[in-house]
């Protein structure tokens, strides 16, 4: 009898988890199926005709510009902090961060995605950041260990990374260095 208890426990934690990644999930499933079965309708109503090969070519060409832009690299220069995507590098001038500090998975909760992936090889693009209305950017492999990059600009960039701290200490020491005031 005891062991039967343990094991409902254990199916109960699995589906737990399970449950947990429920949000990413429908995220994915909202991003990506909804294109295919509007492809699939265009199909049947237009008999495979320019519209709908037009907007399947569309959904192709949009995956394959999230593919090019999932965040590989966070790299730390005397000058700049640099986030390299797979063709694109957004720069940032140490000399012009205002504030870093790290973020709770907590906090990230209120983001919401206007225009880039959500679970789709990472999370990145413009999001709409409902506790303060502001867009920002974030550029994440995993939905964790996030830290915040706050310009003198007020524009606001999110990145993860396995060894946060160490990058919060990094961008801090090279911060002040680049700003002596």
């Amino acid at each position: 009898r005891q062991q039967h208890q343990k094991a409902q426990k254990a199916r109960h934690l699995s589906g737990w988890r399970a449950f947990y990644r429920f949000p990413i999930l429908l995220h994915q499933i909202i991003g990506i199926d909804p294109a295919n079965l509007l492809v699939a309708v265009l199909m049947q109503l237009y008999e495979g005709g320019y519209v709908s090969a037009w907007f399947g070519s569309f959904i192709i060409a949009l995956l394959a510009l999230m593919l090019m832009s999932v965040p590989r690299k966070i790299v730390v220069t005397e000058q700049t902090l640099q986030i390299r995507c797979l063709l694109d590098i957004t720069e940032i001038q140490l000399s012009e961060i205002a504030s870093v500090r790290t973020v709770s998975r907590k906090e990230m909760r209120w983001k919401f995605p206007i225009f880039g992936s959500v679970g789709f090889f990472g999370y990145f693009g413009y999001f709409v950041d409902f506790r303060h209305l502001r867009l920002v950017e974030i550029y994440a492999t995993e939905w964790g260990n996030f830290v915040e990059i706050q310009t003198i600009y007020e524009d606001t960039y999110y990145v993860s990374c396995h060894e946060r701290d160490r990058l919060l200490v990094l961008l801090q020491e090279r911060c002040k260095m680049a700003n002596p005031n």
